[in-house]
């Protein structure tokens, strides 16, 4: 659905564009063309699979539009999507596309082992750099102050809910809100009410892969824990042993065992999957992002009117929001002009701070086939903080509305606040969500399982990676 939407953003700021020319009116400045006209390539990862008729066409109508605004770049498809292994081989091969999206854990380890471009004189020139939500420009940042990456969008972990099955559970107030739970143990109640009233699963745990433990990353902080510590020597470790920690993966546990609330199989249960089972009603809480609506709804039959998205509740240790999203990414091979092409790129799709009538005109399309398709459209989380930019992706939506907003406003109103927000473990973090996820495995399908001894030997294995990456 992301790269669909993305396809009608492109392709009617191309139109707009051919039509009219490109506007002047600009709140930040766009990259200018590049130097002495000389011939470029550049290659754009994340393009559409071939399979994917529809998409495939638009992106080629934008890649000729592009180009013809561009005479001197070539625009070359790559449809890789990034993923770690893949990606350092291919960095010092030299053959990583010009531009790619990652995740915001990879960009400080992709720094500190020159793999990716700093881009700070190509930003610097245009003025982005002022422009972006200052905790994700400091995952974008390295040692030396540079920039290494821009953003692409942003999110901040909730609480999705089924408010059919709230409804059928007697967990609704008055004004069509739902009765969300506000701390992890009345979620535990509350999902036995749900599961009593309904016969389904009153909230969805992943345990298939690494998406269970970035999860599970947030209730542990909600619990006190700090996965990650500095040594004496300044070396991260793992601190999976922590009284915290264990008292959080003993809260997943009592969710199987103790409360029994959880869908029969946690473990065949990945990130799609989870809103499958809350679109499909067969769950009615899983924790989830403002940035995947799209998927229990429009891609999973839920009617828009039917879902919520809530803060996630509070822990004995606080209340806090995992932050994360997407970033674009340069090759460490790129030129100055190939970097400046890419960012002119990036403008052109809508994912940059400029705004004019031509971006004005692709967010109200996005927002107005959001409201076709059965998307709830609810506001996005500002990864920039360009105010004439976050008003235009606001006026988007006010414009085109199909959600009472009573259902996100919680959400929204928390993760603004000071502190909420928090950013995830440091280091080699997607082998740490993989170290956890065995562990919340082992500790849903035996009742047995010394949660102390699992998180302990989790701990330990670890370490062991830490130790070689550092």
């Amino acid at each position: 659905m992301k790269k669909r939407i993305l396809a009608i953003i492109v392709s009617l700021v191309l139109v707009i564009s051919a039509a009219s020319g490109c506007s002047n009116s600009t709140t930040t400045s766009t990259t200018t063309s590049n130097a002495n006209n000389q011939k470029i390539t550049i290659t754009v990862g994340n393009w559409p699979d071939a399979t994917d008729k529809t998409d495939i066409a638009m992106f080629k109508g934008f890649q000729k539009s592009f180009e013809a605004k561009y005479p001197n770049v070539t625009v070359k498809p790559d449809a890789y999507d990034y993923q770690v292994a893949s990606f350092m081989t291919m960095a010092n091969a030299g053959n990583a596309p010009n531009i790619v999206q990652s995740w915001y854990t990879e960009p400080q380890k992709l720094i500190k082992n020159n793999m990716i471009a700093d881009i700070e004189p190509e930003i610097k020139a245009i003025g982005w750099d002022n422009d972006m939500n200052p905790q994700i420009k400091a995952l974008l940042t390295g040692s030396n102050g540079d920039l290494y990456g821009l953003p692409r969008d942003g999110y901040a972990l909730g609480l999705m809910l089924n408010l059919n099955m709230f409804q059928k559970a007697g967990l609704m107030n008055k004004n069509g809100t739902a009765k969300y739970p506000t701390t992890w143990d009345q979620l535990a109640q509350d999902a036995v009410t749900i599961k009593n009233a309904t016969g389904k699963a009153g909230f969805c745990l992943l345990a298939h892969d690494g998406s269970a433990g970035w999860h599970f990353s947030n209730i542990a902080w909600d619990f006190g824990a700090q996965l990650e510590v500095k040594d004496s020597s300044g070396k991260w470790t793992a601190n999976f042993g922590s009284t915290q920690a264990v008292a959080a993966m003993q809260y997943v546990k009592d969710l199987k065992w103790k409360y029994n609330v959880l869908t029969s199989d946690p473990t065949a249960i990945d990130w799609a999957g989870g809103f499958t089972q809350l679109g499909t009603g067969n769950a009615a809480m899983l924790i989830a992002a403002n940035d995947a609506v799209t998927n229990p709804t429009a891609t999973d039959g839920l009617a828009v009117n039917e879902l919520s998205l809530a803060p996630l509740p509070a822990g004995p240790g606080g209340q806090y929001a995992l932050m994360g999203g997407t970033p674009y990414i340069f090759s460490k091979n790129s030129t100055p002009a190939q970097i400046t092409a890419c960012l002119n790129w990036i403008a052109a799709v809508g994912k940059a701070p400029v705004v004019n009538p031509d971006t004005q005109a692709a967010m109200e399309a996005v927002d107005a086939a959001n409201v076709k398709d059965g998307t709830p459209n609810i506001y996005p989380f500002e990864a920039w903080t360009n105010q004439d930019y976050i008003n235009a992706m606001d006026k988007a939506v006010d414009d085109n509305p199909n959600v009472n907003m009573a259902l996100y406003n919680d959400y929204f109103d928390f993760v603004k606040k000071p502190g909420a927000l928090h950013i995830e473990e440091p280091e080699d973090t997607q082998d740490m969500y993989t170290e956890l996820t065995k562990v919340i495995q082992a500790v849903v399908t035996d009742k047995n399982a010394n949660v102390q001894q699992q998180m302990n030997k989790a701990s330990s294995d670890f370490n062991t990676e830490l130790s070689e990456a550092q």
